[in-house]
């Protein structure tokens, strides 16, 4: 039995993954919107460290976040601008950008390469759920709810 929560959910669906920093990341396909070219947001003063500002798309205003500021790493590493995307993210009416340095490959969880992450911080809003050994290395699968900041709504009780 996995110590890993909701394995099953997590080998059921294809991950999209992404690069970070020269780290592999995915997030659940069905979470995401769509992947676009990387623009330069208008800037939101007094915002979070880790949001580059908010962006159009398609009438509607999107907040753009720096995954690396907000996954803590390297911010100044160099960036292949050609590479970079913005990967928008779909929860209920949200929609969530995050600048990557790369969109990769889908994957296909194995429940046997799933383990829990390792201590990172301790945060109560660290986006690793779960890791993979994937590539002779390994691909640290994200909750989008936790890494877009967003409450998992309570459904109305009448």
């Amino acid at each position: 039995m996995s110590l890993v929560p909701n394995i099953d959910a997590i080998s059921r669906e294809p991950w999209l993954s992404f690069q970070l920093d020269g780290q592999h990341y995915a997030v659940l396909l069905s979470q995401v919107s769509e992947v676009i070219r990387d623009s330069e947001p208008t800037p939101v003063p007094g915002a979070a460290d880790d949001l580059l500002g908010i962006c159009h798309l398609r009438g509607n205003i999107v907040p753009v976040m720096d995954g690396r500021r907000r996954l803590g790493l390297n911010t100044h590493a160099p960036v292949d601008a050609a590479s970079t995307r913005i990967v928008v993210f779909a929860h209920d009416a949200h929609r969530i950008g995050l600048r990557v340095d790369a969109v990769g490959d889908l994957l296909q969880p194995d429940v046997k390469a799933i383990e829990l992450p390792p201590a990172r911080s301790g945060r109560a809003d660290d986006p690793v759920q779960a890791v993979m050994g994937w590539q002779g290395g390994f691909v640290a699968l994200l909750d989008v709810l936790r890494l877009c900041r967003l409450k998992q709504e309570l459904p109305n009780v009448a």
